[in-house]
C-alpha cells in the first residue's frame, strides 16, 4: 500500500477542490485492507477540517461499507492553555457522542505523557531548564512519545495503520520544504519515519489558509456545533494551532515566528503572543490569563540567570563550549523547591489544577534521590580528604 487510486487535486474552484479531497479520502477508506485510521486532532482549524471531511465521507457510505475503525486522537501535554484544552476536551466529547448517535465507527482518545516525563517533573523534579530553541526536550517527552506509544498499541492488534494529519504546505516555508523532501502529496501515503507498518496521509496538503477558513465558515461541524468558538479563539489569540506532533520534522511549529496557542508554559518563543493576544482581547478571565503569563515570564527569567543553575550536569560531568565557557546544568534544588511553591500558589490564585498529585509524588522521589546522592558524595569527600566540607549543592 503506497498510493491512493484517486487523482491528484488540481481543480480550480474551492468547492471542486474540497470535493476532490473527499474523493481521495473515500478511495483510501475503501481500500480492501481496512487498516484502522488514526486522525490527529488538536482542535485547531486544519485538524478540524480534516476530521470534518473524513466524517462526511464515512457518513455518506452505507453502514455495511463502514469497515474501518477511526480513532480521533488528541494530545494533552498537561500544560495546555486552559482555553485550548477546554476546547479540545469539549469537542472530543461532542465527536464521541455524535458518532455513537449516528452509528459511525469513530472513537476518540486523548494521549498524555508518562507521569515521570511531564513538564513539571522534568523542570521541578530533575531541574531541566524550560525549553529553548536549542534544547526542546518537551516535544519528545510530551508529544511524540505518547503518540508513538498509541500507534504501537494500535498496531498490536492490526497489521497496519493509517495516520491522517492536517499538515499543509502553506503553513510555513519549513513545512513546505519538509513535505517536498519527503514527497508528501494529498493523494498518496508515506511511511512513518519511525513506526513500521504505519502510513501517513495528508489529504489537505495543497490547501491554502483561506481555503481552510472559507470551508469552515460555510459548513457547520457534522458532530453538532458551529465553528464560531474556534474562529473566535483564533481571532483573539492572533495565532495558529500547535498540532499533534508526530515527528521531529513537525517540531518547528511550536517555535515559529507566527503566534500559536498550545502550552501556556511554552518558553521556546521569547514572547507568547497568542496568550498575550487573549489577554489583550479580553476574551476570557483576564486576571487568570495574566497570572499564567507572568509565571511563564518568571520561568524564563530563572532560566537566563546562571546563579539558579548548577555548574555541572545531572550526571556530574562538566560541559564547555568551543570557546571554553561553561555550559551550566540543571536548576539548583532550592530553585526547584521555589518553583513548586509558587506553582501551588498560582493554582490557588487561578482555581486551575496546574500540577497533578502524581507529578508531585514523582518530584519528591527525584528530590529524595538527589539528596541521597549529595550525601553520598559528601561522605566520599570526607573519607578521602579527612575533613568535613561544608555541604554544597554544586556537587549534586
Amino acid at each position: 500500500m503506497t498510493k491512493s487510486t484517486a487523482l491528484p487535486i488540481s481543480v480550480a474552484t474551492l468547492p471542486n477542490r474540497i470535493e476532490a479531497i473527499r474523493n481521495v479520502i473515500r478511495s483510501e477508506y475503501q481500500e480492501a485492507h481496512h487498516y484502522p485510521w488514526l486522525v490527529a486532532y488538536s482542535g485547531g482549524k486544519d485538524s478540524t477540517l480534516l476530521l470534518q471531511l473524513v466524517w462526511d465521507v464515512i457518513a455518506d457510505l452505507p453502514p455495511e461499507a463502514r469497515q474501518r475503525r477511526v480513532l480521533v486522537v488528541g494530545n494533552d501535554t498537561l500544560v495546555e492553555s486552559p482555553l485550548v484544552i477546554e476546547h479540545l476536551r469539549d469537542s472530543l466529547n461532542e465527536i464521541s457522542s455524535a458518532a455513537q448517535q449516528q452509528g459511525l465507527p469513530i472513537e476518540t482518545k486523548i494521549t498524555v505523557p508518562c507521569i515521570d516525563q511531564t513538564f513539571w517533573v522534568s523542570v521541578i523534579g530533575r531541574g531541566y531548564i524550560p525549553p529553548t530553541r536549542n534544547f526542546r526536550w518537551c516535544t519528545d517527552r510530551m508529544k511524540i512519545l505518547p503518540t508513538t506509544r498509541l500507534l504501537k498499541e494500535t498496531l498490536y492488534n492490526a497489521k497496519g495503520i493509517v495516520l491522517l494529519i492536517g499538515t499543509r504546505r502553506a503553513e510555513s516555508q519549513n513545512r513546505r520544504r519538509a513535505m517536498d523532501r519527503r514527497e508528501v502529496t494529498s493523494s498518496h501515503l508515506n511511511p512513518h519515519n519511525t513506526v513500521d507498518n504505519c502510513w501517513m496521509f495528508a489529504p489537505l496538503a495543497d490547501l491554502e489558509d483561506n481555503d481552510v477558513w472559507m470551508t469552515l465558515m460555510q459548513h457547520s461541524a457534522p458532530w453538532g456545533r458551529t465553528h464560531r468558538r474556534l474562529i473566535t479563539l483564533y481571532r483573539n489569540a492572533g495565532g495558529g494551532e500547535c498540532p499533534l506532533v508526530l515527528t521531529k520534522e513537525q517540531a518547528p511549529s511550536c517555535g515559529s515566528s507566527s503566534p500559536r496557542f498550545g502550552c501556556w508554559t511554552c518558553t521556546v518563543v521569547r514572547k507568547d503572543r497568542s496568550l498575550r493576544g487573549l489577554i489583550d482581547s479580553g476574551y476570557s478571565d483576564t486576571a487568570r490569563m495574566e497570572a499564567l503569563f507572568d509565571f511563564r515570564e518568571w520561568l524564563i527569567d530563572l532560566r537566563e540567570d546562571n546563579k539558579n543553575r548548577l555548574p555541572v550536569r545531572r550526571d556530574g560531568n562538566v560541559k564547555r563550549r568551543n570557546d571554553g565557557s561553561r555550559v551550566y546544568g540543571p536548576f539548583r534544588l532550592e530553585v526547584r523547591r521555589e518553583i513548586l511553591k509558587r506553582l501551588q500558589m498560582l493554582e490557588r490564585q487561578t482555581g486551575e489544577q496546574l500540577i497533578l498529585p502524581g507529578e508531585i509524588d514523582c518530584i519528591e522521589d527525584v528530590w529524595w534521590r538527589d539528596e541521597i546522592r549529595e550525601d553520598a558524595r559528601l561522605s566520599l569527600r570526607r573519607s578521602i580528604l579527612g575533613q568535613n566540607p561544608k555541604p554544597t549543592l554544586e556537587t549534586a
